[in-house]
């Protein structure tokens, strides 16, 4: 989320109302579901291949 930089004499308010129980409870299992989901993913590595010492050779 980006930073807003407030205008010179100008004030952003925002009100936004409560959360209900079951608007609070959906957005909980949602969360708990998403994180179960991702969790287990494991980060890819690019590898490189490795020259062998015949490569280094041929090229020089």
């Amino acid at each position: 989320m980006g930073h807003i930089k407030e205008p010179a004499g100008v004030d952003f308010v925002i009100n936004s109302r409560p959360l209900t129980k079951k608007e609070e409870t959906a957005i909980s299992e949602y969360i708990r579901t998403y994180k179960a989901k991702h969790s287990n993913k494991q980060i890819q590595t690019k590898r490189t291949p490795r020259k062998t010492t015949a490569q280094k050779n041929m090229e020089v």
